[in-house]
């Protein structure tokens, strides 16, 4: 896990870029890589590397990045681990590649070299590559198929600039700081911004499952390699009995629990009161791992009530076995960290607080990995977005052709807000009939009419057309799942778990030099489970994983009410802007609305932030 960064001046009238440049971009990554730094320059100084270590697999400086092959043609910086390197590596000194290392870098070099940009098709793992062949005279990119590593990119016409983190390309000082409508409308609709926007117009984030080829005559559009909505289109129509899904399940997540256990450093796991995390536990043990440390959050907010997961969370440790670390935060530890969790916070998120928190916790017992149970309601439906949208979509696609009949509930948006319900109830016969609007009603943070009364006209309109919302929600579903799960699965996927959980997860993990492995989150995974989708009863999927480990869940975990991995921040916002926020939409509003005014507007530090939420929370 690092951060990796890089400039190419491929135009032939191009200035060559500047040591001074790489450093600043790659050092404004130290968080991600405190354990080593190294940089790398072409013989024209037409492209160089920058890279910042944290060092996982091979602790050993012979496996320092930027790294260049014997033959000197391949140079690569890389972010992210390839969990079955072991096999890779077999299969390459099986055709006679000699390794000086036993990191997983060294063998993408060998790959590459064989294989070219086929090679991404046979890795299991997190990742964010860059290879430059000095022959060909071309740089290679590559992101992982669900998205879990960051790429950016900035390409004026003349030289292409890459790095983890978008505020890294901004510290390099050569790439503007022009705001792009499409992000920050995708930012009030989502809570986050959506692929391949940013709130900058001039980065872009590669997306996921793409690779992306720079050479003298440009930078070529980025090619599709993988698609979760490919995988999920492939379930067959053939009924599984419940005992052969569950088996499927048990098999395929201790298969891809021990493969996210390779590290020569110890592995941790993040530890609620649910069932992903502490099935995770039991799938370590089983996996052979003897020592294991717990990680829990509690908040004296919670205590007494169902919220509080320590007690629970005890219960899971000592069923498995696991030391069990359990950290308090309060609200005074909140807005001691407010500042630097903004400055850290690459992109706007409504999200993320418990994941600062939670890694947080891990550093301090001096752990560099941790597993979290990201991604299990999206694998297993375990989100009320699998019962509510197929039924949402079956009675209202034909209410909602009708003409007119959107706009009457559109039109009636002002009177919701006055009669105190949610204003989601104007846009049902709108955007109910179809998945990609039930969707966007389900997810959404604010519904594009209401945008209006917050952001400028122009603006709005911009960003709307430049967006496509829709359309681009509707993506996630192309090719098509082919049942009512695959789709809602493929749209979960590929937008909140995407654009939201893993960015979160990567900015707040690297913020403390912590690794998250998620593997719930495993393209090898999901090609397993996925036929088995469409046979799912409810909540089916998600008891299926409580049995996996040889000692199951108990009962008092698996009966549970769903609660999420939940920190009070509505609490705190209140209490900090002096409001009567009572829910946690509005709390998710105004905490919306305070972080964009920081990101785009004039504000450059955070120490404003309680009367910035202040304001906002006048407007929601």
């Amino acid at each position: 896990m690092c951060g990796i960064n890089g400039i190419f001046a491929y135009h032939a009238s191009a200035s060559p870029p500047t040591e001074a440049e790489l450093v600043a971009t790659r050092d404004h990554m130290f968080r991600r890589g405190p354990d080593g730094v190294g940089a790398w320059w072409s013989n024209d100084h037409r492209i160089g590397f920058g890279h910042r270590r944290l060092s996982i697999i091979d602790l050993s400086e012979r496996a320092n990045q930027p790294m260049t092959d014997g033959s000197g043609r391949y140079t690569i910086v890389f972010n992210g681990e390839i969990y079955n390197y072991p096999e890779l590596r077999r299969d390459l000194e099986a055709k006679g590649c000699v390794f000086r290392t036993t990191s997983d870098t060294e063998a993408l070099l060998h790959l590459y070299a064989l294989e070219g940009e086929a090679m991404v098709g046979r890795l299991r793992g997190m990742f964010a590559i860059g290879i430059w062949d000095r022959d060909a005279r071309s740089l290679f990119l590559a992101r992982d198929p669900y998205g879990i590593k960051p790429l950016y990119i900035a390409d004026d016409g003349w030289t292409v600039r890459f790095a983890s983190q978008v505020k890294a390309l901004l510290a390099g000082g050569h790439v503007s700081r022009e705001p792009e409508p499409a992000g920050i409308v995708g930012f009030y609709l989502w809570g986050s911004v959506p692929e391949p926007f940013t709130c900058y117009r001039d980065i872009r984030q590669l997306p996921a499952g793409h690779t992306q080829l720079i050479d003298g005559s440009g930078v070529h559009a980025p090619k599709p390699y993988a698609s979760i909505a490919a995988i999920l289109a492939q379930s067959t129509t053939r009924s599984f009995s419940p005992s052969e899904i569950e088996a499927r399940i048990q098999s395929a997540a201790l298969d891809s629990v021990r493969a996210h256990l390779l590290a020569d450093v110890e592995v941790g796991v993040f530890l609620s009161a649910g069932i992903d995390s502490g099935a995770l536990l039991g799938l370590m043990r089983d996996a052979g791992q003897e020592k294991i440390r717990a990680i829990t959050l509690a908040f004296s907010e919670f205590v007494g009530t169902t919220e509080d997961e320590t007690p629970l969370a005890r219960q899971v440790a000592n069923l498995y076995q696991a030391e069990h670390v359990v950290r308090t935060v309060d609200e005074a530890e909140f807005k001691h960290d407010l500042p630097e969790i903004l400055e850290t916070m690459d992109q706007p998120s409504i999200d993320g607080i418990n994941t600062w928190f939670v890694s947080k916790a891990a550093k301090e017992a001096g752990l560099k990995v941790a597993l979290s149970g990201l991604g299990g309601d999206e694998l297993l439906a375990g989100y009320p977005s699998f019962r509510e949208l197929p039924k949402w979509v079956k009675y209202l696609s034909l209410p909602s052709a009708i003409p007119g009949v959107g706009a009457l509930g559109r039109a009636a948006f002002s009177l919701f807000k006055q009669a105190g319900l949610s204003p989601k109830l104007a846009g049902l016969l709108t955007y109910g009939g179809t998945y990609p609007g039930a969707y966007l009603l389900r997810r959404g943070l604010f519904l594009p009419f209401e945008l209006k009364t917050i952001l400028d006209g122009d603006l709005l309109s911009e960003g709307l057309r430049r967006l496509n919302p829709l359309g681009r929600v509707g993506e996630s579903c192309t090719p098509d799942p082919r049942s009512a799960m695959g789709r809602v699965s493929a749209l979960e996927s590929c937008n909140y778990m995407r654009n939201q959980l893993l960015r979160d997860s990567d900015w707040a993990g690297m913020a403390q030099s912590l690794e998250i492995r998620t593997p719930l989150v495993d393209r090898v995974l999901l090609e397993e489970v996925a036929p088995t989708l469409r046979s799912f009863g409810p909540g089916f999927g998600k008891q299926a994983l409580a049995k996996a480990a040889s000692i199951p869940l108990p009962d008092s975990i698996t009966q549970r009410a769903k609660t999420g991995f939940g920190v009070p921040t509505g609490r705190w916002i209140a209490n900090q802007q002096g409001s009567n926020i009572s829910s946690k939409g509005e709390a998710s509003r105004a905490w919306a609305l305070g972080i964009l005014d920081l990101e785009v507007g004039e504000a450059n530090h955070a120490h404003g932030f309680g009367e910035t939420l202040a304001s906002a929370g006048q407007r929601t």
